[in-house]
C-alpha cells in the first residue's frame, strides 16, 4: 500500500511562486507513474503534471512553460515547481501515484488512480 504526504501549499499573488512536494511510501520497488491533478469545487479534477518510471514528463496545455514536475527517485518525491501563478491556478492540488510505470493520458488516468494524496491548497490572488 502507498501512501503519499504532500507539502508545500499557500496563498500567493499574481505572478508568484509555489513548490509542491509529495512524498510517497510504500513501494516495494521502483516508484511507478506519479503526477499531479487539481480541482476547485463544482468542477471535475483535472490532470495538471506527470512524470512517468523513466522521468518522461506530461503537462496540461494550460500549465505549459510555467510549472515543472521533477522527482528524486532516492527519496521517491515528487515536486511541482509553480512560475508565473494566476489566479485560475487556484484549486486544491492532489497528488497521484500508481503501480504501474507508464502514465496515462489524464483524462483516462483520473479515474483510475492507484493512490491519491490528502490534497494541498493553493490560492492566487
Amino acid at each position: 500500500h502507498v501512501q503519499l504526504v504532500e507539502s508545500g501549499g499557500g496563498s500567493v499573488q499574481s505572478g508568484g511562486s509555489l513548490r509542491l512536494s509529495c512524498a510517497a511510501s510504500g513501494y516495494r520497488f521502483r516508484r511507478g507513474c506519479m503526477g499531479w491533478f487539481r480541482q476547485v469545487p463544482g468542477k471535475e479534477r483535472g490532470g495538471v503534471a506527470s512524470i512517468d518510471r523513466d522521468g518522461i514528463t506530461n503537462y496540461a496545455d494550460s500549465v505549459k512553460g510555467r510549472f515543472t514536475i521533477s522527482v528524486d527517485n532516492a527519496k521517491n518525491t515528487i515536486y511541482l515547481q509553480m512560475n508565473s501563478l494566476k489566479p485560475d491556478d487556484t484549486a486544491m492540488y492532489y497528488c497521484a501515484a500508481d503501480l504501474q510505470g507508464t502514465c496515462p493520458p489524464f483524462v483516462a488516468w483520473v479515474s483510475v488512480v492507484n493512490y491519491w494524496g490528502q490534497g494541498t491548497q493553493v490560492t492566487v490572488s
